[in-house]
């Protein structure tokens, strides 16, 4: 089956046409959230055809996108090949991810107890690290910089601090957040790591060389292929 013999049930398919709709389609942005579901992709070779949800033309917005993700948010997927032959459209990075991992059998462990670890990684930097770094980054970069009252800004910093923290100490003696084993927890938490010392240029506020073995996965992260294909996908207009 293809989305083609499903057009009544993905109407984002008519503003997002599908040039290869027996791939799995990609609606995305590359932002932190956004790349996390395209280092996946690059990672495990899954076929998939990415579309760029514009937020300069609010595309998030559209009929056709709240369609598939009434919360507005990138990234979101279809799967046509999903569960018993069925597609399947997921958003939410998190539950991608997830979703990814199990249809692969790739990124996630295959011990049950480490399955669960995995997941909680995942969600540390799900209701964590994604959170109050991207507050870091409105208070830091963006129009909330202009406030002349700091606090607000101070606190969300001292709080990615902690968790920078609580991750440095995770990593000691491991390759990864899981070990050995480069896992989906790594694919969730790197992209916003990086976001905040490079596009954030929050680096030296949240006192980023304080931790060095973050530094250290960063560095190991960013030099993956796959990494280096995902963080640029979807392209955006030149």
């Amino acid at each position: 089956m293809t989305l083609n013999d499903f057009p009544a049930g993905f109407p984002i398919t008519k503003k997002w046409p599908a040039r290869h709709p027996d791939r799995l389609q990609l609606y995305s942005l590359p932002t932190p959230n956004g790349v996390k579901v395209s280092i996946a992709l690059e990672e495990t070779g899954l076929p998939y055809e990415a579309h760029l949800i514009d937020f300069n033309t609010n595309d998030q917005m559209s009929p056709e996108f709240l369609s598939l993700n009434p919360n507005n948010k990138i990234p979101a997927i279809i799967d046509p090949h999903g569960p018993n032959g069925e597609p399947l459209a997921l958003f939410e990075s998190g539950a991608i991810l997830v979703y990814l991992a199990a249809k692969t059998g790739q990124l996630m462990p295959v011990d049950v107890a480490q399955r669960y670890e995995t997941l909680q990684w995942l969600m540390f930097q799900m209701g964590g690290i994604g959170p109050m770094f991207g507050q870091v980054g409105f208070f830091h970069k963006f129009a909330g910089k202009d406030y002349e009252d700091k606090r607000p800004r101070d606190r969300y910093v001292a709080e990615s601090k902690r968790l920078l923290g609580v991750l440095d100490q995770r990593l000691k003696g491991r390759a990864w957040i899981m070990g050995d084993d480069y896992t989906i927890a790594d694919i969730a938490t790197f992209p916003w790591v990086r976001n905040m010392v490079g596009f954030y240029g929050a680096g030296e506020l949240v006192g980023f060389d304080d931790f060095a073995e973050v530094k250290r996965v960063l560095a190991a992260f960013v030099a993956r292929p796959a990494v280096q294909r995902g963080l640029t996908i979807p392209q955006r207009p030149a």
